[in-house]
């Protein structure tokens, strides 16, 4: 996973995402990820919290790997889902109101209103501040989620849908602009698996 994809996260969403890692795994296993992930230079210095496009895709994808090398494809699933979910509350719901997606916007209107509006601002907003082009397409029961260029899966090769750090970000995401609803999120297709692009379906219905 040595080779550079080119195509880049800024350095904010980067960090939110380290230290929402070292939230949910500790510093010592953030570090032990870091190590084996050939990152260690990230070890007490995370990248500036700025918009400089400088996190490349295949070390977003390294952390990741390295999550499911040390714990486990089960356990790693897990950790990648709450750091996924983590990084969304500590940071990436800040990008949410760059995009027009304030809570203040979303208090009257109704819930079938909100995703569709908070998922356009979610896409949007990587799509802006980062080189992942997302898209959001309406089905009848569920919109689809597409992730162009991946940067959870990026390098990465797999039997299996892998991309649990993009579905935590996601769920988190809902819950945000639902007022704490919690929603279905299924990874349909994955890159690593040898599909086109990352597509999630995110189904209308809230589980509570």
């Amino acid at each position: 996973m040595s080779e550079k994809s080119g195509l880049y996260y800024p350095n904010k969403i980067g960090r939110i995402y380290l230290l929402a890692m070292e939230e949910v795994m500790g510093k010592g296993g953030i570090n032990a990820v870091l190590n084996l992930a050939k990152l260690s230079h990230w070890i007490d210095q995370y990248p500036p919290n700025d918009l400089a496009r400088q996190v490349d895709f295949s070390d977003f994808a390294a952390l990741n790997q390295s999550i499911e090398d040390m714990y486990g494809p089960r356990g790693g699933r897990g950790l990648a889902l709450r750091a996924g979910r983590a990084s969304f509350s500590q940071g990436l719901a800040e990008f949410g109101a760059l995009a027009g997606a304030s809570e203040l916007a979303f208090k009257v209107v109704p819930l079938g209103t909100k995703l569709k509006v908070g998922l356009r601002a979610m896409a949007e907003t990587f799509t802006k501040f980062s080189d992942q082009a997302s898209e959001v397409v309406e089905e009848e029961d569920y919109f689809v989620y597409t992730i162009r260029a991946c940067p959870v899966c990026w390098g990465r090769t797999s039997d299996r849908n892998i991309c649990f750090a993009a579905v935590g970000i996601l769920q988190e995401g809902l819950r945000w602009v639902s007022g704490g609803r919690d929603f279905r999120v299924e990874e349909l297709t994955c890159h690593a698996k040898g599909d086109e692009f990352c597509t999630f379906a995110i189904y209308k219905d809230p589980l509570n």
